[in-house]
């Protein structure tokens, strides 16, 4: 799992150079499938419950599990979202950023901020001892704190050898409640947060996750390991 999050992480840090005005989000399908594959690796989500990409590429206000097309081409201003789960000899790790392309409006960096400071605020909990809530109860705060919505739909989860593990991990809720946290467990923990309301729907793809209102959303995901003091981070 360490290794499988260290290429998780280094192809996510990578595709914020690839991003630009222009690109298709199949380009950044083929960047990953390429720099998975010459890893020795195997991009997980390819494949899973008939997922056809080896990422999930979400933009503005899609939420999550947008597909790959060479018809959708990233603009001057939009925010698009990376959601990427690499296998390594059976086991996963699970990750996800959202990135500027060009620039991009104030209130969207600062949604992309948000997601990701509340991740940070979340795992501030994620040590042996402390209930899943706790983790939970951290990232709503830091959400709703800066005036955005926190979706309920889709929540993090377990993770090892396979991609959805118990327990689920929502991203709202009141602290102290649900399992007590032990060393050793490996969460992937996700804020996905949204400019205004947490409602969304489906598209007729039955994958893509989007806004109901329209408004953007952002992502932010490790693959985080439970120690007896600082949690370890396998895909940052």
């Amino acid at each position: 799992m360490r290794q499988a999050g260290k290429v998780t992480g280094q192809i996510l840090n990578d595709l914020e150079k690839v991003i630009r005005p222009g690109i298709t989000t199949l380009e950044i399908d083929r960047f990953v499938e390429k720099a998975v594959k010459a890893a020795g690796m195997t991009a997980a989500e390819k494949g899973y419950c008939g997922y056809p990409a080896s990422i999930c590429v979400s933009v503005n206000e899609e939420v999550v599990h947008g597909i790959p097309s060479k018809k959708r081409i990233l603009r001057e201003g939009d925010i698009v979202s990376l959601d990427l789960v690499v296998e390594n000899h059976g086991y996963m790790a699970d990750a996800a950023r959202t990135y500027g392309v060009g620039k991009i409006s104030p209130l969207a960096q600062h949604l992309i901020d948000t997601a990701k400071q509340a991740f940070f605020n979340g795992i501030a909990f994620a040590k042996e001892g402390y209930r899943l809530s706790d983790i939970s109860n951290a990232i709503q705060t830091a959400v709703e704190g800066e005036g955005f919505g926190v979706i309920r739909d889709f929540v993090g989860h377990g993770i090892g050898s396979n991609m959805h593990e118990d327990p689920q991990i929502p991203n709202y809720g009141k602290p102290g409640k649900g399992p007590r946290l032990q060393r050793g467990m490996t969460l992937a923990i996700e804020p996905m947060i949204t400019q205004g309301s947490y409602e969304i729907d489906v598209l007729s793809d039955d994958w893509t996750a989007v806004t109901v209102d329209g408004g953007l959303a952002a992502h932010y995901e490790n693959t985080v390991v439970i120690t007896d003091g600082e949690p370890e981070l396998l895909t940052l």
